[in-house]
């Protein structure tokens, strides 16, 4: 009887010793990283019940390796010995399997667990916050509370970065009440989250509360202070709590450093960021790749591009970020030539751009207009496969259409398989800008098909209304906009504005104009230019003073308007007042812009002579625009001798430009010097160029009819129009209106010189109004060229004799014809 007891005790100890020596093995393999040889054992001995110690240091080291299939097998391995999960063994599978990406499996685990600690609570909380599933992580914080899990600040913290994530205020307001009624409104960790939480939530003034109550303030207190009110916006108070820490003799870390710099970055605080980066250097942070992004960025942003360049090229590890934030610096400055340097810099040493530095020079290249270094971008992004990202897409058709390449822009947006709002509103917005508004409008039709159009299509669509004083389409979009409640976005109200003073409305826009509740400057300088347009100059002046007396200061735009108003109002004193003060009171150095306002000022008003003068005496070289100005004034001036003159000069700055040859010609045409047109017109036809052909057209129950000048015969209602024309014509002679065959620009007899006459398209398209329009119908027509002093005083006559008003908007104003009068007084 003592043989087999002998022989069972035996085994026994040496399985034990076994176990024992295995479980040494496995933990010191573990200790060297050695998961290969720990697995190995593990499987050896998985029938025997290894300690929960050792699972637990595996568990570890799979998670280290981030090894899924390894730490799965030691869960399985587990399983199948039916060993108990205690709350050490569950935290270390949950917590592997949430860093091996496997969080569902994990929240398995934990579901399975009969006894949970605070820890694994708080533990699953935080992971499902560190994927943004901010929502499960509060669930299970309702559940803890519900289960009488007994939180600590730790839960505190994690749960209140949920709420400020989710922009969840009031609940997070009641996790607020909840802590203090546990008595964690003195702790500090808890305080600085509550803080943080505010601060997310734009209630900077509750944070503010929060931090002078709270008496045991360390360094993570003042930084949440400083980045707080720099992310609200309120930058000198975070910058001011800096310089509060640093009277106290307050330690800073890293992250003060940072907010601190970007605190300066925003406000443009070159001075303060120097000093800061001083204090940097001596805290030795200036080694940290972090720190010197921030403060390349600071430097760069307060515009000091040298500054940022010496701490790029001092920076021992560059990352993308570094790149991208010079990028950035030369983006700001409108200096593409060194974005683009940059990216072949970062070729030739291996960095990898990433979409914000694509993103950024291409932002450079549309600022600058660098057509061909945007190419030369677009080769990069096909080369690197970047060609399918939506942000890359949008980029570069923004790149093409701020450099006038719409068939670029187009070439990009037709084979994007994704499109998003940003990529239509960047066609619709492309086309308007650049004179294309028949294919604005044809984009905008095609988006409807596709999505939902929003405040900032409204913004791009309009204009192209407005460009083609297209009333009734203006109008129907303007009924969207009421519908979907786009009214209240600044930039649709001011656009709004625009298109009804651009279609001849400007009872209409001034009504919109005085209902937007908080004007900007853009609002007022569209009115004012408005009433230019329309010749109501004083009303202009005015306008301009009340803006001035709400507060509002006028920019170079806004004194461009102001000076056009006067000029086509011949308002030379005012003119000339305006001029002086946007000198002398707003300190606002004229521009090309503004001098070619004062030269057409005083042509218009018969001050040729003096124009020529004040040329010449111009601080800066003067362009075609400034010279043609008063090439404009010799015509209506019949000034020969000065035309010649200044055409020489206009010729020499804009030889392919055909507008200026023709109005020469017209000069000496009008004045019967058939030689002189005779020579000029051989002059263009040697040089190849190709006049623009007069055209005119109205819009009528939504329908563009156009006309062209001498081109009446194809359209339907011709006979009717030339029948009518006729009878306007012998009613004039009647009253002792004799056509000025002067404009009709040919050398012919008087019959011939009538005919053509009648001919001109703003005619034609007055008299198709008149036909097909209800009585007392505004007839509003727009022509592509100025309008001509006859068809100006046919359309005169024709409003006394019909008793119907005319609109007429040419290439330079609008002329309100009414009773026989127009609203330009002759200064057109």
């Amino acid at each position: 009887s003592c043989i087999p007891i002998r022989i069972s005790a035996t085994p026994t100890r040496t399985i034990d010793h076994q176990v024992t020596d295995y479980n040494a093995k496995i933990l010191h393999f573990c200790q060297l990283g050695d998961l290969e040889n720990a697995m190995e054992l593990v499987c050896m001995c998985q029938k025997s019940e290894l300690e929960t110690k050792t699972y637990s240091s595996v568990l570890q080291l799979c998670a280290g390796l981030k090894s899924l299939t390894d730490g799965k097998k030691v869960h399985s391995i587990i399983k199948s010995n039916s060993a108990g999960v205690d709350e050490a063994l569950g935290l270390k599978l949950v917590s592997f399997y949430a860093t091996c990406g496997d969080l569902k499996e994990g929240r398995r685990v934990f579901d399975t667990m009969e006894k949970k600690n605070v820890y694994l609570w708080n533990f699953m909380v935080s992971e499902y916050a560190k994927i943004g599933d901010f929502k499960e992580s509060i669930c299970l914080f309702k559940i803890m509370v519900e289960k009488g899990i007994e939180v600590n600040s730790y839960t505190f913290s994690c749960v209140l970065k949920c709420f400020a994530a989710l922009g969840s205020l009031k609940e997070g307001e009641c996790v607020h009440g909840y802590l203090l009624k546990l008595g964690f409104g003195s702790c500090n960790s808890v305080v600085n989250s509550l803080i943080a939480f505010y601060f997310k939530g734009k209630r900077p003034e509750s944070a503010s509360e929060l931090f002078d109550k709270l008496c045991d303030r360390d360094v993570i207190s003042w930084n949440s202070m400083i980045s707080g009110y720099v992310s609200n916006g309120l930058t000198e108070r975070g910058l001011g709590i800096y310089k509060q820490m640093m009277y106290l003799g307050i330690d800073v870390d890293l992250a003060t450093i940072i907010s601190v710099l970007v605190g300066c970055a925003n406000s443009g605080t070159l001075s303060l960021g120097k000093a800061v980066h001083s204090l940097a250097i001596k805290s030795s942070f200036e080694r940290r790749i972090n720190f010197s992004n921030t403060l390349l960025d600071m430097y760069s942003k307060c515009g000091d591009l040298d500054g940022a360049l010496r701490v790029f090229e001092k920076m021992g590890e560059r990352n993308v970020v570094s790149w991208t934030s010079m990028i950035a610096g030369y983006t700001r400055d409108g200096w593409s030539d060194g974005a683009i340097i940059l990216l072949q810099q970062m070729e030739k040493e291996g960095v990898k751009l990433d979409v914000v530095a694509i993103t950024s020079i291409l932002h450079a290249c549309a600022r600058s207009g660098s057509l061909d270094n945007g190419k030369d971008v677009h080769d990069y992004i096909k080369a690197n496969n970047m060609a399918s990202n939506l942000f890359v897409c949008n980029a570069l058709m923004d790149m093409y259409a701020k450099c006038g390449s719409m068939e670029g822009a187009n070439s990009v947006f037709s084979t994007m398989v994704v499109k998003d709002i940003i990529s239509w509103n960047t066609m619709i917005g492309g086309y308007s800008k650049n004179c294309l508004p028949n294919e604005a409008l044809k984009t905008f039709a095609a988006m409807l098909k596709e999505l939902k159009p929003d405040g900032r299509t409204m913004a791009c669509i309009l204009p192209a209304c407005a460009s083609l004083s297209a009333l009734e389409r203006g109008k129907e979009i303007h009924g969207y906009i009421l519908r979907n409640g786009y009214s209240s976005d600044q930039h649709v109200a001011n656009a709004l504005v625009d298109l009804y003073v651009k279609c001849g409305v400007l009872g209409l826009a001034r009504l919109l104009f005085d209902m937007i509740p908080s004007k900007d400057l853009v609002s007022w300088t569209v009115m004012i230019a408005g009433y230019g347009m329309h010749g109501y100059g004083n009303e202009a002046i005015a306008t301009f003073n009340e803006m001035r007396d709400v507060g509002i200061e006028p920019d170079e735009v806004s004194f461009i308007s102001i000076l056009y108003a006067c000029s086509h109002s011949g308002l030379l004193e005012q003119g000339w007042r305006f001029f002086y003060i946007m000198k002398n009171d707003f300190n606002i150095e004229p521009k090309l812009e503004h001098y070619a306002c004062m030269v057409d000022l005083l042509s218009r008003t018969g001050n040729l002579s003096k124009a020529y003068k004040f040329i010449e005496t111009l601080p800066i070289a003067p362009d075609a625009t400034i010279w043609g100005a008063l090439l404009c004034g010799c015509r209506i001036y019949h000034d020969i001798e000065l035309a010649e003159k200044v055409a020489e000069c206009v010729f020499e700055l804009e030889p392919e430009n055909t507008g200026y040859y023709v109005l020469l010609a017209n000069i000496y045409a009008e004045a019967e010097k058939w030689e002189e047109v005779k020579r000029m017109r051989e002059k263009i036809g040697k040089k190849g160029l190709r006049k623009n052909p007069g055209c005119s057209w109205i819009e009528i129950k939504g329908k563009v009819n156009l006309f062209v000048s001498g081109n009446n015969s194809s359209h339907p209602h011709s006979k009717k129009i030339e029948s009518l024309l006729k009878k306007m014509r012998r009613k004039m002679k009647e009253e002792g209106y004799f056509p000025k065959t002067k404009y009709a620009l040919i050398n012919a007899d008087e019959m011939q010189k009538e005919m053509t006459l009648c001919g001109h398209s703003e005619k034609l398209a007055m008299a198709f109004g008149l036909l097909t329009l209800p009585p007392r119908k505004t007839i509003r027509v727009t022509k592509n060229l100025r309008v001509c002093g006859d068809c100006h005083e046919m359309a005169k006559f024709m409003s006394k004799e019909t008793r119907r008003e005319i609109v007429l908007r040419d290439s330079n104003r609008f002329h309100h014809f009414k009773d026989g009068y127009c609203s330009c007084r002759g200064f057109w």
